[in-house]
Protein backbone atom coordinates (compact mmCIF):
# COMPACT_ATOMS: atom_id res chain seq x y z
CA UNK A 1 0.00 0.00 0.00
CA UNK A 2 1.45 3.39 -1.00
CA UNK A 3 1.39 6.47 1.20
CA UNK A 4 -1.54 8.14 -0.57
CA UNK A 5 -3.70 5.02 -0.19
CA UNK A 6 -2.77 4.79 3.47
CA UNK A 7 -3.70 8.43 4.07
CA UNK A 8 -7.03 7.97 2.26
CA UNK A 9 -7.75 4.93 4.41
CA UNK A 10 -6.89 6.82 7.56
CA UNK A 11 -9.07 9.71 6.43
CA UNK A 12 -12.04 7.35 6.05
CA UNK A 13 -11.39 5.94 9.51
CA UNK A 14 -11.06 9.44 10.94
CA UNK A 15 -14.35 10.48 9.34
CA UNK A 16 -16.13 7.57 10.98
CA UNK A 17 -14.75 8.57 14.39
CA UNK A 18 -15.09 12.32 13.83
CA UNK A 19 -17.77 12.94 16.51
CA UNK A 20 -15.64 11.28 19.21
CA UNK A 21 -12.49 13.10 18.15
CA UNK A 22 -14.33 16.41 17.98
CA UNK A 23 -15.45 15.93 21.59
CA UNK A 24 -11.89 15.05 22.63
CA UNK A 25 -10.49 18.15 20.93
CA UNK A 26 -13.18 20.41 22.41
CA UNK A 27 -12.58 18.99 25.88
CA UNK A 28 -8.83 19.43 25.42
CA UNK A 29 -9.27 23.09 24.45
CA UNK A 30 -11.35 23.72 27.56
CA UNK A 31 -8.85 21.86 29.74
CA UNK A 32 -5.95 23.77 28.16
CA UNK A 33 -7.61 27.09 28.96
CA UNK A 34 -8.28 26.00 32.53
CA UNK A 35 -4.71 24.76 32.97
CA UNK A 36 -3.29 28.01 31.64
CA UNK A 37 -5.58 30.02 33.91
CA UNK A 38 -4.60 28.03 36.97
CA UNK A 39 -0.89 28.65 36.37
CA UNK A 40 -1.51 32.32 35.62
CA UNK A 41 -3.50 33.01 38.78
CA UNK A 42 -1.16 30.93 40.92
CA UNK A 43 2.00 32.69 39.70
CA UNK A 44 0.97 36.17 38.52
CA UNK A 45 -2.62 37.32 38.52
CA UNK A 46 -4.00 40.47 36.86
CA UNK A 47 -2.14 43.77 37.10
CA UNK A 48 -3.23 45.99 40.00
CA UNK A 49 -4.56 48.77 37.76
CA UNK A 50 -6.47 46.49 35.40
CA UNK A 51 -9.73 48.41 35.84
CA UNK A 52 -8.09 51.60 34.59
CA UNK A 53 -6.10 49.74 31.93
CA UNK A 54 -9.31 48.35 30.45
CA UNK A 55 -10.25 51.89 29.48
CA UNK A 56 -7.23 52.24 27.19
CA UNK A 57 -7.20 50.97 23.59
CA UNK A 58 -3.61 49.70 23.73
CA UNK A 59 -4.41 47.36 26.63
CA UNK A 60 -7.57 46.04 24.99
CA UNK A 61 -5.82 45.59 21.66
CA UNK A 62 -3.44 43.08 23.24
CA UNK A 63 -6.41 40.77 23.70
CA UNK A 64 -7.58 41.38 20.15
CA UNK A 65 -4.21 40.06 18.97
CA UNK A 66 -3.91 37.09 21.33
CA UNK A 67 -7.51 35.97 20.93
CA UNK A 68 -7.22 36.32 17.15
CA UNK A 69 -4.13 34.12 17.21
CA UNK A 70 -5.70 31.47 19.44
CA UNK A 71 -9.04 31.40 17.62
CA UNK A 72 -7.50 31.12 14.14
CA UNK A 73 -5.14 28.39 15.38
CA UNK A 74 -8.05 26.27 16.64
CA UNK A 75 -9.24 25.36 13.15
CA UNK A 76 -5.77 24.34 11.99
CA UNK A 77 -5.26 22.42 15.24
CA UNK A 78 -8.41 20.40 14.63
CA UNK A 79 -7.58 19.83 10.94
CA UNK A 80 -4.03 18.63 11.60
CA UNK A 81 -5.38 16.10 14.09
CA UNK A 82 -7.12 14.32 11.21
CA UNK A 83 -5.41 12.78 8.17
CA UNK A 84 -6.30 14.42 4.89
CA UNK A 85 -8.28 17.29 6.43
CA UNK A 86 -7.80 20.67 4.67
CA UNK A 87 -6.00 23.31 6.72
CA UNK A 88 -6.93 26.99 6.39
CA UNK A 89 -3.36 28.25 6.68
CA UNK A 90 -4.30 31.75 5.50
CA UNK A 91 -6.29 32.39 8.68
CA UNK A 92 -3.07 32.16 10.68
CA UNK A 93 -1.94 35.41 9.05
CA UNK A 94 -4.79 37.39 10.63
CA UNK A 95 -3.02 38.03 13.95
CA UNK A 96 0.38 38.93 12.38
CA UNK A 97 -1.31 41.35 9.99
CA UNK A 98 -3.19 42.98 12.87
CA UNK A 99 0.08 43.27 14.80
CA UNK A 100 1.83 44.81 11.80
CA UNK A 101 -0.93 47.36 11.33
CA UNK A 102 -0.81 48.26 15.03
CA UNK A 103 2.97 48.67 14.95
CA UNK A 104 2.77 50.96 11.93
CA UNK A 105 0.11 53.07 13.64
CA UNK A 106 2.19 53.24 16.83
CA UNK A 107 5.24 54.41 14.90
CA UNK A 108 3.11 57.05 13.21
CA UNK A 109 1.61 58.33 16.49
CA UNK A 110 4.76 58.34 18.62
CA UNK A 111 7.82 60.56 18.15
CA UNK A 112 10.94 58.57 17.20
CA UNK A 113 12.52 59.43 20.55
CA UNK A 114 9.98 57.13 22.26
CA UNK A 115 10.22 54.17 19.93
CA UNK A 116 13.05 52.35 21.71
CA UNK A 117 11.54 52.78 25.18
CA UNK A 118 8.17 51.42 24.04
CA UNK A 119 9.87 48.56 22.18
CA UNK A 120 12.08 47.45 25.11
CA UNK A 121 9.44 48.11 27.76
CA UNK A 122 9.87 46.99 31.36
CA UNK A 123 8.83 43.34 31.31
CA UNK A 124 10.62 41.67 28.40
CA UNK A 125 12.28 39.02 30.60
CA UNK A 126 9.03 38.41 32.48
CA UNK A 127 7.17 38.04 29.20
CA UNK A 128 9.71 35.61 27.75
CA UNK A 129 9.58 33.58 30.96
CA UNK A 130 5.92 33.38 31.86
CA UNK A 131 4.23 32.98 28.48
CA UNK A 132 6.12 29.69 27.92
CA UNK A 133 5.55 28.62 31.55
CA UNK A 134 1.82 29.29 31.35
CA UNK A 135 1.67 27.54 27.97
CA UNK A 136 3.45 24.29 28.87
CA UNK A 137 0.40 22.73 30.53
CA UNK A 138 -1.93 23.64 27.65
CA UNK A 139 0.66 22.33 25.18
CA UNK A 140 0.83 18.95 26.92
CA UNK A 141 -2.97 18.68 26.91
CA UNK A 142 -3.25 19.64 23.24
CA UNK A 143 -0.56 17.14 22.21
CA UNK A 144 -2.38 14.41 24.12
CA UNK A 145 -5.59 15.29 22.28
CA UNK A 146 -3.81 15.14 18.92
CA UNK A 147 -2.58 11.66 19.75
CA UNK A 148 -6.23 10.55 19.80
CA UNK A 149 -6.38 11.41 16.10
CA UNK A 150 -3.93 10.51 13.37
CA UNK A 151 -1.84 13.54 12.34
CA UNK A 152 0.10 12.81 9.16
CA UNK A 153 2.64 15.57 9.81
CA UNK A 154 3.70 15.21 13.46
CA UNK A 155 6.06 18.19 13.51
CA UNK A 156 3.57 20.57 11.92
CA UNK A 157 0.83 19.29 14.22
CA UNK A 158 3.05 19.76 17.25
CA UNK A 159 4.04 23.24 16.11
CA UNK A 160 0.38 24.16 15.72
CA UNK A 161 -0.35 22.85 19.22
CA UNK A 162 2.49 25.05 20.48
CA UNK A 163 1.14 28.06 18.59
CA UNK A 164 -2.32 27.55 20.05
CA UNK A 165 -0.88 27.05 23.54
CA UNK A 166 1.09 30.26 23.03
CA UNK A 167 -2.06 32.14 22.09
CA UNK A 168 -3.82 30.86 25.21
CA UNK A 169 -0.85 31.70 27.44
CA UNK A 170 -0.36 35.16 25.92
CA UNK A 171 -4.03 35.98 26.48
CA UNK A 172 -3.68 35.29 30.18
CA UNK A 173 -0.31 37.01 30.47
CA UNK A 174 -1.64 40.13 28.75
CA UNK A 175 -3.85 40.74 31.80
CA UNK A 176 -0.73 41.03 33.97
CA UNK A 177 1.66 42.82 31.64
CA UNK A 178 1.98 46.58 32.10
CA UNK A 179 3.64 47.06 28.70
CA UNK A 180 0.78 47.78 26.32
CA UNK A 181 2.60 49.19 23.30
CA UNK A 182 2.13 47.21 20.07
CA UNK A 183 5.90 47.57 19.60
CA UNK A 184 6.47 45.58 22.78
CA UNK A 185 3.71 43.04 22.15
CA UNK A 186 4.70 42.38 18.53
CA UNK A 187 8.28 41.70 19.61
CA UNK A 188 8.33 39.94 22.96
CA UNK A 189 4.98 38.16 22.88
CA UNK A 190 5.87 36.89 19.41
CA UNK A 191 9.27 35.58 20.52
CA UNK A 192 7.72 33.81 23.51
CA UNK A 193 5.04 32.22 21.33
CA UNK A 194 7.65 31.15 18.77
CA UNK A 195 9.51 29.42 21.60
CA UNK A 196 6.40 27.43 22.52
CA UNK A 197 5.80 26.66 18.85
CA UNK A 198 9.34 25.28 18.53
CA UNK A 199 8.88 23.16 21.68
CA UNK A 200 5.63 21.86 20.23
CA UNK A 201 7.29 20.98 16.92
CA UNK A 202 10.03 18.99 18.66
CA UNK A 203 7.59 17.26 21.00
CA UNK A 204 5.15 16.57 18.17
CA UNK A 205 7.87 14.97 16.08
CA UNK A 206 8.42 12.47 18.86
CA UNK A 207 4.98 12.02 20.42
CA UNK A 208 2.65 12.18 17.42
CA UNK A 209 4.33 9.56 15.25
CA UNK A 210 2.33 6.48 14.31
Amino acid sequence: MDTESLIRGLARDAASSAPRLSLVLAAALAAAAIAGGMVFFAMLGPRPDIALAMETPRFLFKFVLTVALASTAVGAFAALSRPGAPVAWRLLFVAPMLALAAVMLELFLLPPSQWEARWIGHNAVLCMTFIPLIGLGPLAILLWAMRQGAPTNPRAAGALAGLLAGGIAATFYAAHCSDDSPLFVATWYTLAIILLTAVGAVAGGRLLRW
